[in-house]
């Protein structure tokens, strides 16, 4: 079989001689024209620490194709610092941008007629708008994440980003003077890497590499160690071969892989993101995926890993302590994992694990012993009931009691909640509600990571719940729910809570319920107006028309035709 079965149609004949024309100024030689040509998708940036030192493991894939028999193609994609835009309108436009990397990486791969493409990126957005795109096209690809970042020391105390947000409550609260906030904002981040807890980007690449489609111990590396760039060029060998033998995504993103992805999520105890993001790359691939099969996986499977935002340890303590095939093997050893499923190399699951221990090491705790876990059951639980029928996702690591029941304090943006909470306008008990932050009402969904810090830090993460059909950082913990469907924007009963109204969380019950009667929201809904778009021009009016409820994956090709 040809190694360049979709490429040969740009290089191959006589009537493609302009075509190799234009790829010999690019590098190619008489004898290359028979080769696949690898995209490689370099999402090198400095707009971020996470993206910065992507481009030096461009050049290590660049060489390692090269060595392997492939020609690659370097193209550029975008990327949003979310820690930078947090708080700010810019937000809106951070999952937006997973849409706009997946458009990229499809449009380039398949306008120049790619045979298979591996993707290098670091925040958030950069690893699903990838594998949305691998599904899209279904060409042999493989993904490489960044790496995360170091942990920031003060105080004898490992930092991260979401120290710095947690910081400004404490502040504001007096619990902190602003020399101590100012050691912290300059310590917290002390190079190149992704946040560096069990955030969404750290929980992303996680999943990835369980799924087969990155390598190995790479979703845990540290950006800044030589292992991460020697990770990428077998990342690139790994891709030439799977290109020769035609493993594709569709034999890899199965069903199976998806549920040993969110078995591992609830696991290591990761971001909420992660159910955005794996329902829209199912719906990409044609599997089936729902909210409800999130919660049916939670309550069998533990969370193994003690690891911030409410834990004790960041990302390179669970790689020094044996990464994500350690985790992999435990719920593999206890029937929580397809051993049969297919990875970019070629082998199963199983045999990749073959030689991990059944047991983490005993010198360590970041991975609990199965007989030990953190929690008994995932921390990612599912709620409906009348304030969110199409369903809503609520993080209840770190909460002492995940059910409460108090007055709504409502607000209409974002901006509008920190603003209270900072002025010390939120009491114990209250419930907040921060709605037309949806993926139509915002539009973009934003994250929520400044008021639920701001909220910890003021000591209010047990007694205060808050509630948004936005989202929540992976950074994120205490009594929150985000994601509610239907969201306020196109009718949702969340836009109908009135300020004071009684609202029920409860997790244990899997119930997230207005205490109104069905006489008075009907009332509420026949006097409600949707609000004028807030944008009518440009990438976020054109998102706010195309994009589907979060409770299907917010994703804008749903039902075109």
């Amino acid at each position: 079989m040809s190694e360049n079965i979709r490429s040969r149609l740009i290089t191959h004949g006589p009537q493609r001689t302009p075509n190799r024309a234009m790829l010999r100024a690019v590098g190619f030689g008489d004898d290359d024209f028979t080769k696949p040509i690898v995209g490689v998708a370099n999402g090198f940036s400095t707009i971020t620490p996470c993206n910065m030192g992507i481009n030096d493991l461009t050049k290590r894939a660049e060489a390692g194709i090269k060595t392997a028999g492939g020609m690659p193609q370097i193209f550029g994609t975008i990327t949003i610092s979310d820690g930078i835009s947090m708080g700010t309108e810019g937000m809106k436009y951070s999952l937006v941008s997973r849409d706009v990397i997946a458009d990229s990486i499809e449009t380039a791969c398949n306008g120049q007629s790619m045979d298979g493409v591996i993707a290098i990126g670091g925040c958030d957005k950069n690893m699903p708008g990838a594998m949305i795109a691998m599904a899209r096209m279904n060409i042999p690809a493989i993904f490489v994440y960044g790496g995360t970042i170091k942990p920031g020391r003060y105080n004898g105390e490992d930092l991260t980003v979401v120290s710095a947000f947690e910081a400004v409550g404490q502040h504001s609260a007096g619990k902190i003077d602003h020399n101590t906030l100012l050691a912290i904002e300059r310590n917290a981040c002390p190079g190149a890497g992704s946040c560096g807890g069990m955030f969404t980007a750290n929980t992303m690449s996680s999943a990835f590499e369980v799924m087969g489609m990155s390598l190995p111990y790479s979703s845990t590396m540290a950006a800044e160690d030589a292992e991460k760039a020697d990770s990428t060029e077998k990342s690139a060998f790994a891709l030439v071969n799977a290109i020769r033998n035609q493993i594709l995504p569709s034999q890899i993103l199965t069903r199976k892989a998806f549920e040993n992805a969110i078995s591992v999520i609830m696991a290591v105890g990761g971001s909420t993101n992660a159910v955005l993001h794996l329902l829209a790359i199912a719906n990409t691939m044609g599997v089936e995926l729902t909210l409800d099969d999130f919660e049916t996986i939670r309550q069998r499977v533990p969370v193994l890993c003690d690891l911030k935002p409410s834990g004790r340890y960041v990302t390179v303590n669970l790689h020094q302590a044996g990464g994500i095939p350690q985790v992999m093997k435990m719920l593999l050893t206890h029937g929580l994992l397809h051993g049969d499923a297919l990875t970019i190399s070629g082998q199963t699951i199983a045999e990749i694990l073959a030689d991990i221990p059944e047991q983490p090491p005993a010198n360590q705790d970041v991975i609990r012993p199965w007989d030990n876990p953190v929690y008994k059951e995932g921390h990612l639980a599912i709620l409906k009931g009348n304030l969110a029928s199409e369903g809503s996702v609520a993080k209840i690591s770190g909460v002492k009691n995940p059910t409460m029941t108090g007055p709504a304090r409502v607000f209409e943006s974002e901006e509008e909640c920190l603003e209270a909470i900072l002025a010390g306008k939120i009491n114990a008990g209250d419930v907040i509600i921060v709605r037309y932050e949806g993926p139509k009402g915002g539009p973009g969904m934003r994250e929520m990571l400044a008021p639920t810090s701001a909220i910890i830090g003021a000591g209010l993460g047990d007694s205060v719940g808050l509630i948004t059909d936005g989202r929540f950082s992976g950074g994120t913990y205490g009594l929150v729910v985000g994601h509610v469907a239907p969201e306020a924007y196109v009718g949702g009963t969340i836009g109908l809570v009135k300020e004071g109204d009684s609202i029920t969380i409860d997790a244990k019950e899997k119930l997230l319920q207005v205490n109104v009667s069905e006489e008075e929201l009907a009332q509420r809904r026949a006097n409600w107006k949707a609000p004028e778009p807030r944008y009518k021009r440009g990438v976020l009016a054109k998102y706010a028309k195309l994009v589907s409820s979060s409770s299907l994956g917010g994703v804008t090709d749903l039902n075109l035709f």
